[in-house]
């Protein structure tokens, strides 16, 4: 039985988890759906710097739920 046309390549996932990572945005996960859609399961933000960062920390202390 053939595979048939694949409809990704490699460097569209590089390039869509360079994107997100880019946008400060971390990657947890990377499916690839039959019909060739890339779907990129995300996490928190990572912070940009050191008052991010502190800011990000607080927020997971104090988080009501």
């Amino acid at each position: 039985m053939p595979r048939g046309c694949c409809t990704f390549r490699q460097t569209d996932i590089t390039r869509a988890i360079k994107g997100v990572r880019a946008a400060g945005v971390e990657v947890q996960q990377v499916e690839i759906a039959a019909d060739g859609r890339i779907i990129l399961v995300t996490g928190k933000s990572v912070p940009v710097d050191a008052l991010d960062r502190e800011l990000a920390e607080f927020e997971v202390r104090h988080d009501p739920g």
